[in-house]
């Protein structure tokens, strides 16, 4: 029985946003006001959603950067008790590219997986009775993928422009926790305290292919394809634990280790980031307003995920996929209005779902401002709230509910 004793208690994956089981796609605020930006051409965000499409920008050498702030709660409750955690995360992008007649030369850096930080502070949902063996459980995770993207557009001709780039992914997934036995704890009683202090990273590459089709003045379709990124995450991990003397199998870090080798210090696993490809339109209704469309589309797959542990069903995902539409209105010269939902669907089945991660389907809906302060500056601002579907699987319900907001400024040279 102790053996199990903490086969959740011990770990947390912060995993936040997105419509895939890792990948996120809040890559700029404007997403947060209007998430269909795969067939976008604008100043902002073309270069990190459609590559391919700075083709279609002025000449000129740009600079954007923003940040954003997400905000929120994740809970689970088993038989009436409720776990929950606050969340908070600051997501910061930058972008610089060089448009010329010839081609145009990009660099992106910014958050492409991940989520988050997460603190329970009482517990969260452990095997009958566990919960009422330990006393000050406290556990702190985080879950996040930095990227960097270099690369190039260039037109094929007057309608059709292509892209080509080449990503480098960092991952990091830290853990700290800490809990204490009380008097109901067998054979060593109360005061008995364990930790650990978990650390694995991991860094790989990838290339970004994109294609940009201008029908007409109105009508813009962009298409994006990131690669497979393959990730050996390494653990560094510090543990102590009093409840040692029992022997490593009947021990709390023992079991977590038990059912959980992905935190042993010096273990390496591979979590690959799954491969995706983008597809959206921009239609130019009016000289005044713009609609949008776009979807993505994840080969979860597709990404090597080791098979830790003993329960394989852990792993069992599908594929990911989610839909945009998008609205930008011109209120005057300076000032545009935009707005925008997205339904996504993770492909994460019941089965996958754990203390350490529970990727559930959401409606987003977004709004915000563009404002042009002057002929070489633009800022944009973005509110988004994910609605998350709530769902119950082995008697524990899963919950969410996060918000977003955020800005990001353009300079042109």
């Amino acid at each position: 029985m102790l053996k199990k004793l903490t086969i959740a208690s011990l770990l947390i994956s912060a995993t936040a946003f997105g419509a895939s089981i890792d990948h996120v796609q809040n890559y700029t605020a404007e997403y947060g006001a209007n998430p269909a930006q795969q067939g976008a051409i604008n100043y902002g965000t073309t270069v990190n959603f459609n590559p391919a499409g700075l083709m279609r920008l002025e000449n000129g050498t740009y600079f954007t950067g923003g940040l954003q702030y997400a905000f929120g709660d994740q809970s689970m409750t088993q038989n009436g008790k409720e776990f929950d955690s606050d969340l908070s995360s600051p997501i910061p992008n930058f972008a610089v590219y060089k448009k010329t007649d010839d081609g145009a030369l990009f660099w992106t850096f910014g958050a492409v997986a991940g989520g988050a930080s997460l603190e329970y502070k009482n517990s969260i949902p452990l095997p009958a009775g566990m919960n009422g063996m330990l006393d000050g459980t406290n556990i702190k995770g985080s879950n996040q993928y930095a990227q960097t993207t270099i690369g190039k557009a260039w037109n094929v001709n007057e309608k059709l422009s292509m892209s080509l780039g080449l990503r480098a992914v960092y991952g990091l997934r830290t853990l700290e926790a800490n809990t204490t036995t009380n008097t109901n704890f067998p054979i060593l009683g109360a005061g008995k305290k364990a930790s650990i202090d978990s650390e694995r990273t991991a860094f790989g590459v990838g290339v970004q292919l994109g294609l940009n089709y201008t029908a007409n003045d109105r009508l813009n379709i962009g298409f994006r394809y990131d690669s497979r990124v393959k990730l050996d995450f390494k653990t560094d991990a510090t543990i102590n634990d009093d409840t040692l003397v029992l022997g490593e199998d009947y021990s709390i870090s023992g079991g977590l280790l038990g059912i959980y080798p992905v935190y042993a210090d010096g273990l390496k696993t591979r979590r690959d980031l799954p491969a995706l490809m983008a597809l959206g339109a921009s239609y130019k209704v009016t000289d005044d307003w713009t609609a949008f469309i776009g979807g993505n589309y994840y080969f979860n797959k597709d990404a090597k995920m080791d098979r830790v542990g003993t329960n394989p069903g852990r792993y069992a995902y599908d594929n990911g996929w989610e839909i945009s539409l998008g609205s930008e209105y011109k209120l005057n010269d300076k000032v545009s209005w935009l707005a925008g939902i997205n339904y996504a669907d993770t492909g994460a089945k019941e089965t996958t779902y754990a203390a350490t991660e529970y990727s559930i389907g959401s409606i987003m809906l977004g709004t915000g401002f563009k404002i042009k302060q002057d002929e070489n500056t633009e800022w944009t601002i973005g509110y988004s709230h994910y609605f998350y579907d709530s769902t119950t699987f082995n008697g524990i319900k899963y919950e969410k509910d996060i918000r977003s907001i955020g800005f990001n400024f353009v300079k042109k040279f």
